[in-house]
């Protein structure tokens, strides 16, 4: 296993890669390894999940009767734009 050492990070990639590494809640070092195995091809890429997998399914009728009735208002079609 080789170990590598990266000098002059620009601080927007830095920035990327603390971001990339809260978001997939691993350390630095593993968040650089499987970045690069991705742009290389290296490896399989995994796909990329949003967090909300563990939110579905879990809301009541009821929650789901409000959140309806509270976006419902985003449904409408405005006739006036589509002529």
């Amino acid at each position: 296993m080789k170990h590598l050492s990266i000098r002059n990070v620009p601080a927007e990639i830095a920035e990327a890669l603390e971001e990339e590494r809260h978001r997939s809640h691993s350390s630095l070092n593993q968040t650089v390894i499987d970045l690069l195995a991705r742009a290389l091809g290296v490896k399989a890429q995994p796909a990329r999940r949003n967090g909300l997998a563990k939110l579905a399914g879990t809301w009541t009728q009821k929650e789901l009767e409000r959140f309806e009735a509270a976006v419902a208002s985003t449904e409408q079609i405005d006739e006036e734009l589509w002529r």
